[in-house]
């Protein structure tokens, strides 16, 4: 009897997985699952186990504990250096380039003349990786035949943008922030083409200026984008590499993290566990401020 009332009536229990569905769904998810662990966790796993190891990559793996640690911050003249290098490389993006990345998709958004041509010009950059900027940066900063002399006029007496370790570095810097500039525009300008505009209406109609209207109705919208921008910078400063490699391999005033991991794990000494102890401190710090700063953005959606 309840059967036939469920046959006139069409209606159906849950729909049970076949054994090609399952199939399907662990290939769908076990191919990407089995990649992530094994390009990402797996390495990030073995570079915390070879930490505490010295090993060559080629004889027997030493068990050293903290040695590789202690070490590091007590016994290697290069790594407080390129520490602070890595932060200053996260303070410069974080408070000059991501700002004014803003600013410039705010002027897009409203429309300003030529908007269509600023904004594919400033995001070109985007698209060429940051090695490729290295040598852009090279042909303009240059001491003898740098576009930059050129045009001060400096050919007598030029200045040695990326020789003098005073200088080059915020030479690097500001070729990396040309690139990120660009990126975090089209972030922004992706948010600010959703805003809703009835919201802009309202305030203008409370009185509210452009300034207050931005600052107290649009930016509080755009906090899905702010967590991206946010970990997004401070990923492009820890992770910075080929751009200084490419300069001059990262040594005379360029020295990052990430460049002394290289330096020690495929250079001469070969130092692996040494080499990884440094990853893992790189790998500490990246996820310190990423976790701290989705933490606090979780913290304020879930007040608002």
């Amino acid at each position: 009897m309840a059967l036939n009332t469920a046959r006139r009536t069409g209606r159906r229990g849950p729909r049970r997985f076949t054994t090609r569905d399952l199939a399907v769904l662990g290939v769908l998810l076990g191919i990407p699952l089995l990649l992530d662990v094994v390009v990402v966790w797996g390495p990030t796993l073995a570079s915390v186990v070879l930490s505490f190891t010295s090993w060559d990559g080629i004889g027997d793996i030493e068990w050293v504990g903290t040695e590789n640690y202690s070490n590091l911050f007590t016994g290697y003249p290069q790594f407080w250096p390129a520490a602070r290098h890595n932060l200053l490389w996260l303070a410069f993006l974080g408070l000059g380039a991501t700002p004014f990345g803003l600013l410039l998709a705010v002027l897009v958004d409203r429309g300003v003349r030529f908007s269509r041509f600023y904004q594919s010009t400033l995001y070109m950059p985007v698209v060429l990786s940051l090695a490729i900027v290295g040598f852009i940066a090279q042909l303009v900063f240059s001491r003898d035949q740098g576009a930059l002399n050129a045009v001060l006029g400096n050919t007598e007496n030029p200045t040695d943008w990326l020789g003098d370790p005073d200088l080059n570095l915020w030479m690097i810097l500001l070729a990396a922030a040309w690139r990120h500039t660009g990126y975090v525009m089209i972030l922004y300008l992706a948010g600010l083409k959703a805003v809703d505009p009835t919201l802009k209406e309202a305030a203008a109609i409370d009185g509210a200026g452009e300034a207050q209207t931005f600052f107290r109705v649009v930016l509080p919208t755009l906090r899905p984008v702010n967590v991206i921008v946010g970990v997004i910078t401070v990923i492009e400063a820890l992770r910075a590499f080929d751009i200084v490699y490419a300069v001059n391999k990262g040594r005379n005033g360029l020295e990052l993290l990430s460049v002394l991991v290289t330096d020690n794990i495929i250079g001469e000494a070969s130092r692996i566990g040494f080499g990884s102890a440094i990853a893992v401190v790189l790998l500490t710090v990246s996820l310190g401020f990423v976790v701290t700063y989705l933490v606090q953005e979780i913290r304020g959606e879930r007040t608002r």
